[in-house]
């Protein structure tokens, strides 16, 4: 049977040399055969390797084994091959579904372990500190004190403050998270300061692989604003993208307080962007987009974390901080009038006006009436932050229907030049303050909006009203003696006033009197015009003010030539003719003094709520 098979590979390899001449594999063919092959005895293909030969060849050297099996023998060997094929596709499918139930098992105890942590965490004491390293706690409803000290963000890597090797707890939003395999890094927001950030990091640990897996889900689970506590060793580091940028934190806890939708109205980093920004990335491949002021509006709350508007508002605040530091220094006191009043306080139809019990009343377009009463009240100098309401339908970049009045008011002895003396001292004590004990809010601000301090005189620039109209005149505008200044005209004056006196901040006075309200004394050499004032800064106005009329006739005369009613305001002249001191004062409006100190685009930046007559919420 053996040399019928070597006689058919012979045969075969006649017919099929080239095939042949391809495989490498060799035996020793017996020596009489060599003759009908052509071919040295030295060379065969091995057993191994026949099955490669082409089916001619298979055929033949299979043939002769097949004719010594018997059809039942042939059957049998047929179903032992399948039933070892089945054997091996059983095994092979066993295997794979114990792999799928061992995967499903994992995945459900990863599933349930994950779902366990939803449980809200109770922090109760640092002396019993929860199992769970990370999750989300229960609502906060002052269960009790913890014992915990949180550091400020702004400490962190500080002279003074917390230094590498401490372990801290902090309190910040998210900011921004990066994953990257078995690492996370966070960039943690300051709340009272969102301009100061620092990175936390978390890395995958070999004793506890499973438990630091699930703390890496976690915190690449988190979402942007959320708000969370932060435990963790801070540790010497370099990094350029956060304000602490010589340490980071190293998480040992964190825990979620306050938790933000995946998907905000807009995000940060795309709000805190300076428009010099965007225009310079429109010619690239990925252009920003800005986020459109009424988007900022709507979602106001969102807007103030922007820290540029953010530090807008503590400028806000610091400017009446320093408005009263001034006025008290100058023995002003404080008061605070009503808002709600029967008559019009400065006359006109711009207020708003509401029942009041079945009479009509109106919204004080300013503290005018009474904080002259109070002079009558003989409480000398006063003052007032507040509410003042004017329904201007103005929808312009410097107009609001609700703003916040810096309202003054004093006796003067002989000349209403008192009180602007003392107004370019009080501003002049905003300016200094503002640039010296507010810097780094300032320099937050002008990372964003571009402004240069305001330039001013050491002695009050007074520009009288002919003096101005002539300057405008000899510019080539064409200004009007006795009307007011349109606002360009007002631009132009500030542009000439700034060449010819190097100041940003200057005040005009003797206005014509038709532009002025009724409480205005008029001018004692001219009636056209009146002792009435208005402060500039860069080219447009922040303060109206004027000496006021004290004499009850005048103020009966004025009240008639303005065409007005005089019973809404019987118990103001009544209060003059029980006696008062000669008085000037001024009305200045806060956010206006914000947006042109800033250089801003729009007064509403400066507005933490803006009214405007298109806005009423939120």
């Amino acid at each position: 049977m053996q040399a019928r098979t070597w006689i058919a590979v012979a045969m075969a390899m006649q017919t099929a040399r080239p095939t042949l001449a391809f495989l490498p594999a060799v035996t020793r063919m017996p020596r009489h055969l060599s003759l009908i092959t052509g071919r040295s005895s030295t060379l065969l293909l091995s057993s191994r390797h026949q099955r490669r030969l082409n089916p001619v060849v298979r055929m033949m050297s299979s043939d002769p084994v097949a004719s010594d099996k018997s059809e039942e023998e042939k059957q049998k060997i047929k179903e032992e091959r399948e039933a070892r094929k089945a054997a091996k596709e059983a095994e092979k499918q066993l295997k794979k579904a114990k792999k799928q139930a061992e995967e499903a098992a994992l995945a459900a105890a990863e599933e349930e372990a994950m779902e366990a942590l939803k449980t809200p965490i109770v922090y109760t004491s640092v002396q019993q500190e929860p199992e769970r390293m990370f999750g989300q706690y229960e609502v906060m409803r002052s269960r009790g004190e913890t014992g915990r000290t949180f550091a400020k963000i702004a400490t962190l890597g500080e002279e003074g403050g917390v230094r590498a090797g401490e372990t801290v707890w902090l309190r910040g939003r998210v900011s921004a998270i990066r994953g990257k395999g078995s690492s996370c890094f966070l960039v943690l927001r300051a709340i009272d300061s969102p301009s100061r950030t620092v990175q936390a990091c978390y890395f995958k640990s070999k004793e506890d692989a499973e438990g630091s897996k699930r703390f890496l889900r976690f915190l690449n689970d988190l979402t942007l604003e959320s708000i969370v506590d932060v435990k963790g060793l801070v540790a010497a580091a370099e990094v350029k993208s956060c304000s602490q940028g010589s340490v980071e934190v190293q998480i040992e806890r964190c825990y979620v307080l306050s938790k933000a939708p995946a998907i905000l109205p807009f995000l940060m980093e795309d709000a805190a962007r300076s428009e010099e920004e965007i225009a310079a990335s429109q010619g690239s491949e990925k252009p920003f987009s800005p986020v459109y002021q009424e988007a900022r509006l709507d979602n106001r709350w969102l807007d103030l974390r922007v820290p540029a508007n953010h530090a807008i508002m503590r400028v806000q605040s610091a400017i009446c901080q320093l408005f009263r530091e001034a006025l008290y220094a100058e023995n002003f006191i404080e008061i605070h009038t009503p808002k709600l009043i029967s008559g019009e306080s400065e006359g006109g139809a711009e207020v708003f006006r509401t029942d009041y019990f079945g009479r009509s009343a109106c919204l004080a377009q300013s503290p005018q009436l009474y904080k002259q009463m109070a002079i009558s009240g003989d409480l000398g100098r006063v003052f007032e932050i507040g509410p003042v309401f004017r329904a201007e339908k103005s929808n312009t970049r410097r107009h609001l229907c609700e703003f916040t009045g810096l309202d003054l008011e004093m006796a003067i002895e002989e000349h209403y030049n008192e009180t602007l003396l003392l107004l370019h001292s009080l501003f002049k004590h905003i300016f200094l303050g503002l640039e010296s004990r507010f810097s780094s809010e300032l320099s937050v601000v002008r990372s964003q909006y571009k402004s240069l301090p305001v330039q001013f005189t050491e002695e009050p620039c007074i520009l009288h009203w002919e003096e101005a109209i002539q300057m405008l005149r000899d510019a080539g505008e064409e200004a009007e003696l006795l009307e007011d200044l349109s606002s360009s005209l007002e631009l132009k004056l500030g542009e000439l006033v700034k060449n010819k006196f190097d100041t940003d901040f200057f005040i005009l006075d003797r206005f014509p009197a038709a532009v002025r309200p009724f409480y205005t004394m008029p001018c004692p050499d001219d009636e056209r015009f009146t002792n009435s004032y208005d402060v500039f800064l860069r080219g447009q106005e922040i303060c109206s003010g004027a000496q006021r009329v004290h004499d009850p006739a005048l103020l009966i005369s004025q009240v008639e030539k303005k065409g007005m009613p005089l019973e809404p305001l019987q118990a103001y002249v009544t209060s003059f003719q029980h006696g008062v001191s000669p008085h000037a004062g001024a009305g200045i409006g806060l956010e206006r003094v914000v947006f042109l100190y800033l250089g801003l685009d729009n007064v509403r930046k400066a507005s933490m709520f803006p009214r405007d007559p298109s806005r009423c919420s939120p």
